[in-house]
């Protein structure tokens, strides 16, 4: 079968996206050969660091948010007829109206559909409705999670017969017992609390805070930090978390704010975690629960959208607000090495039922599916 597989995000690994598609694309090479992948991606020449066994092909975009629409609705359909498929992966919410085989659509969540902060602009609003209109028209819609299929089918009203969840998975990487020397040059001794996961609102890191203040004080030494690039500029969609730090009157000492962290890092920060703190409102799915997991790390989240799925009976759920929940759960982690270990042991056995093999497995079989019709 040949399958063309949408690139657009591959030069932003750094987003879900991004790293879907590379996951995905790496692991249906390597485990379905009976599908002869293409990657077609924007730009002039394709990049170096593809996958082995799967070429690829450049489509010039014209600049700006309107050139990627024009090169989802006109540039890829017209390269598609060109070149003969018999398939098209669109893996995110972006598939084109009309193209010359059946498509598939990953449509990870319905965030700026469901949350009123996500679509301020008129052209966000005016991009959903027209990626909502196509991803209906597709022969199978694929989303990360149970609670994300739910959301598509009840508010995207798209045909539940069409609407699959495939989990996503951490990748081999994030496992226990990795060399911690990464965290020398940050500064850090294990035995923190961690939150990574980006600052926009839904990521509710005002309770985080706030369950931090209440572990203080009765744990004075415990320390939080804090993982990724901060906001350039405090605002109501993305609070700058130090603001948000002193409204709860926690001294600087409490948190570490450590910036950008690689990715060959991460590993190290989660397992050098005693705990990994997680309470957003909405998830299509949640990988960095799963990579602390998969970590051995325990996992205190908000019991919201899919994070119920993910992290399973690998940690401690709760509500998203409910930050005294949070810290006692938190407290316990800390002072409790039985209870620890025992969440550390479901944390790993958790984490083992996610896998990118078992991922690239169910989508190609959503791939045949939606060829046979």
């Amino acid at each position: 079968m040949r399958v063309a597989l949408s690139g657009w995000f591959w030069e932003r690994p750094e987003t879900g996206s991004g790293q879907y598609l590379r996951r995905l694309a790496a692991t249906l090479a390597r485990q379905e050969s009976d599908l002869a992948v293409t990657l077609y991606l924007p730009g002039q020449t394709a990049p170096a660091d593809l996958p082995p066994g799967i070429p690829a092909v450049a489509l010039p975009a014209p600049p700006g948010p309107l050139g990627k629409v024009v090169w989802e609705q006109l540039s890829l359909p017209r390269a598609l007829r060109r070149q003969g498929v018999d398939l098209l992966h669109v893996p995110y919410w972006g598939s084109p109206w009309r193209a010359a085989a059946p498509v598939v659509v990953t449509v990870h969540d319905l965030i700026p559909l469901l949350l009123p902060a996500y679509r301020s602009s008129v052209w966000v609003r005016l991009y959903t409705a027209l990626v909502s209109a196509t991803a209906r028209r597709a022969a199978v819609i694929l989303t990360d999670s149970e609670a994300a299929q739910s959301d598509i089918v009840r508010h995207l009203r798209a045909p539940e017969a069409r609407v699959r969840a495939v989990h996503l998975a951490a990748d081999g990487e994030y496992r226990p017992e990795v060399s911690l020397t990464p965290l020398e040059a940050l500064g850090l001794t294990p035995g923190y609390i961690l939150y990574l996961g980006g600052f926009d609102i839904r990521k509710n890191l005002a309770t985080v805070f706030a369950a931090l203040a209440r572990v203080r004080q009765e744990l004075p030494d415990v320390r939080l930090v804090v993982a990724g690039r901060l906001p350039a500029q405090d605002s109501a969609f993305a609070p700058d978390p130090r603001r948000l730090m002193r409204e709860v009157s926690l001294p600087e000492t409490a948190v570490t704010f450590t910036g950008f962290i690689p990715e060959a890092v991460k590993p190290a920060l989660y397992c050098g975690a005693r705990a990994f703190i997680f309470l957003s409102r909405y998830e299509g799915f949640g990988l960095p629960p799963l990579e602390a997991l998969a970590c051995g790390t325990p996992v205190v989240a908000s019991v919201a959208a899919s994070l119920p799925e993910v992290v399973g009976e690998g940690g401690v759920l709760v509500e998203p607000d409910g930050a005294a929940s949070a810290a006692v759960a938190l407290a316990r982690l800390l002072r409790d090495d039985a209870y620890h270990g025992e969440l550390r042991t479901r944390a790993l056995r958790q984490a083992a039922r996610f896998s990118w093999e078992r991922t690239a497995a169910e989508t190609a079989v959503a791939y045949r599916d939606a060829v046979r019709g």
